[in-house]
């Protein structure tokens, strides 16, 4: 269909974004739409923010984390001792 077809487009708008590697995008929106805050650079996925000077700041990464890093974390050495020796005992039929 050709724009004809369709009637004509609500009347636009162009934002610009930089992220924190100094990447500029101009994302187009309705000119009574509410712009948001951050936009995600098409570049390098970074965080973009309508301020040149100040973008906002590149998500942190976690390190990966195995199960066990997990549950050192929430239990101590003692806590870890207390449910091996319940696990064993109920194993060994003596609970």
């Amino acid at each position: 269909m050709g724009e004809a077809e369709r009637g004509e487009s609500a009347p636009r708008i162009r934002i610009p974004f930089w992220c924190a590697n100094g990447h500029e995008t101009r994302p187009s929106f309705a000119s009574d739409a509410q712009v948001p805050d951050t936009w995600d650079c098409p570049r390098c996925g970074f965080p973009a923010g309508q301020d040149r000077a100040n973008p906002p700041a590149p998500p942190r990464n976690e390190p990966y984390k195995t199960h066990l890093a997990y549950v050192r974390e929430r239990r101590s050495d003692a806590d870890g001792e207390a449910i091996l020796a319940e696990a064993l005992a109920k194993l060994r039929g003596e609970a």
